[in-house]
C-alpha cells in the first residue's frame, strides 16, 4: 500500500462514510484545522510533564473524534458513534472538572496575559489559538451544512478554556498584557 492515491489531486478529498468534496470546502477547513490542533498539542505534549502529557494525550485522541464528525457529510450522521466518530455532551461537560482543577490550583487571570512565560506554556498558548480557529471553522461548516446538533464546537470552546489555563499552569507567573 502507498500513502499517495492521486484521488485527491483534482482538488477533492474523501469524505467519511463516502462523498467527496473540495479541499477548500468548510468540512474539509474544519477538519483540516482540527489536524492543526491535535498537532500543535503535540508540541506541547513533547515539553509536558508526565501528568500534563496525558492529559493532553487524551484530549488530541478526543480531537479525532471531533475530526471525524466534521468529516462526515449531514447526511450520513446517522452513522455516527457517540464518542468514536461524534462528540458527546458528556466529553464536553468531562472538561469542565479539569478547567476547574487548573484554576483551583493555580487561580485565575484577571487580565489578559502575554503568552510566553515558558517554552511549555508558549507551545500551549499556540495550541489554544489553533484550537480557536478550529473552532472558527467548526462553527463556519455546521452554519453552512445545517448541522445544529453537534457538541463540536462546544467541545472545541471548552478545550480552547481548558489548554489556556493549562498554559498559565506551565508558566507559574504571568506576564500581563499592560505594564504596570
Amino acid at each position: 500500500m502507498k500513502i499517495y492515491t492521486r484521488s485527491g489531486d483534482d482538488g477533492s478529498t474523501g469524505r467519511l462514510y463516502g462523498g467527496r468534496v473540495a479541499k477548500d470546502g468548510t468540512g474539509p477547513e474544519a477538519t483540516g484545522a482540527v489536524d492543526e490542533a491535535v498537532s500543535a498539542l503535540g508540541v506541547a505534549r513533547a515539553a509536558a510533564d508526565e501528568e500534563t502529557a496525558a492529559a493532553l494525550l487524551a484530549v488530541q485522541r478526543d480531537l479525532f473524534v471531533v475530526g471525524a464528525e466534521l468529516a462526515t457529510e449531514t447526511e450520513n450522521r446517522r452513522k455516527l458513534a457517540d464518542g468514536v466518530s461524534r462528540v458527546t455532551a458528556e466529553m464536553v461537560a468531562a472538561l469542565e472538572p479539569a478547567i476547574d482543577g487548573v484554576v483551583d490550583r493555580v487561580g485565575m487571570p484577571t487580565e489578559f496575559v502575554v503568552p510566553g512565560g515558558s517554552p511549555l506554556a508558549a507551545a500551549l498558548d499556540e495550541a489554544r489559538s489553533v484550537i480557536r480557529r478550529a473552532e472558527r471553522r467548526a462553527v463556519a461548516h455546521c452554519r453552512v451544512a445545517g448541522i445544529d446538533d453537534s457538541e463540536a464546537v462546544p467541545y472545541l470552546n471548552r478545550l480552547a478554556d481548558y489548554v489556556y489555563m493549562l498554559a498559565r499552569a506551565a508558566e507559574g507567573t504571568w506576564t500581563p498584557s499592560r505594564e504596570e
